[in-house]
């Protein structure tokens, strides 16, 4: 029976055949490695910050080390491995252990010194450098749990003479770094510490800060302004809503400036203005309904609390700064002073 002819690919499959037939077997070769590469790799978390160019410095030790995404800190295989004097391939290399850890940890002679903590901080990570390279490491809180091993295994005189070479380079690293430092190290090496700030902000400014424009209701309580006319020396207006044009500078020093860091700064950003420089919708009005106007209203009540506490502007200013200081500034020092004025 004759075998039937396969039938000619159409449409999209038709124009990917006649591109693959123009396309030299280097060139197809190449694209079906990058294909499988991302296929294979389509899951592993990305490092933010790290590169091969700003290693961690340990004495004179040297350890590659990178920060996911999620925040965990890694120090790579290969690095953490030299580091311990070991080869940097050796955790490739089964020595008839546990599968369950590194090779740097396999051995009768640590095992008994090996806890918990350590078995469950070994498990190795892969991972996307931030120049998008596959990398494997360790959390880099593993690092002195593993010279912990090796220094007490040592003290135990329970090291074979092929590893006391290991146990002494644990013990140049303990003196180095302590378990609470290695994360502080690892951001400065990566530089996670400055985007790490910038993360925090970001958070927060979403927790404050709407997406769209909310609808206007009476937010600031008339005795806010009654009082601000009477601590600045004026008299209050009975019959018009009209205020000082500087009002509104006291307002953003007064309450938005104390909201949360960056929180004016990112009001101000969004805020339209007219031709003649007024905004064209109050700042409370991008604030978010969960977090941003609940903190706003709770301010101005301890805001007013304040102020009618006050006898006057200077009064209140201190106290304001006491109870609400302004983020990202540096308060001055209360000074004592002698009968004369004079600092003492």
């Amino acid at each position: 029976m004759a075998k039937k002819a396969p039938e000619e690919p159409k449409g999209k499959a038709r124009g990917g055949v006649v591109r693959a037939s123009r396309l030299s077997a280097e060139e197809r070769s190449r694209i079906a490695k990058n294909a499988a590469h991302r296929r294979w790799n389509s899951d592993l978390p990305q490092a933010v910050c790290g590169s091969p160019d700003r290693p961690l410095h340990i004495g004179e030790i040297e350890l590659q080390c990178y920060v996911l995404e999620d925040g965990t800190r890694v120090l790579t295989q290969a690095g953490f491995l030299e580091a311990l004097g070991r080869h940097p391939k050796a955790n490739v290399r089964r020595e008839g252990g546990d599968d369950r850890i590194p090779a740097i940890l396999q051995g009768n002679a640590i095992r008994p010194f090996i806890s918990e903590e350590v078995l469950e901080k070994s498990r190795p990570i892969s991972f996307h450098t931030p120049s998008g390279n596959r990398a494997s490491g360790y959390r880099a809180e593993l690092l002195p749990l593993v010279c912990e091993v090796y220094l007490r295994a040592n003290d135990a005189k329970k090291l074979p003479k092929n590893q006391e070479h290991v146990a002494r380079q644990a013990d140049i690293l303990v003196r180095g770094l302590a378990t609470t430092g290695i994360i502080a190290l690892v951001d400065e090496a990566t530089g996670f510490q400055e985007l790490r700030a910038k993360n925090a902000l970001a958070l927060i400014l979403e927790q404050f800060i709407a997406k769209e424009l909310q609808a206007w209701v009476p937010t600031f309580p008339d005795d806010f302004y009654r009082q601000l006319f009477r601590l600045r020396g004026l008299d209050f207006p009975r019959d018009s809503i009209r205020r000082p044009q500087y009002f509104g500078h006291l307002t953003n020093d007064i309450v938005y400036k104390r909201l949360a860091p960056g929180v004016l700064a990112e009001l101000k950003k969004l805020t339209p203005r007219t031709d003649d420089g007024r905004t064209k919708h109050r700042y409370f009005q991008l604030l978010t309904s969960n977090t941003g106007y609940p903190k706003l209203r709770e301010h101005l009540g301890s805001v007013v609390t304040l102020m009618k506490l006050s006898d006057e502007w200077g009064d209140f200013t201190g106290k304001l700064d006491r109870i609400h200081p302004k983020y990202d500034t540096t308060l001055a020092l209360p000074l004592d002073l002698d009968d004369d004025g004079v600092g003492i």
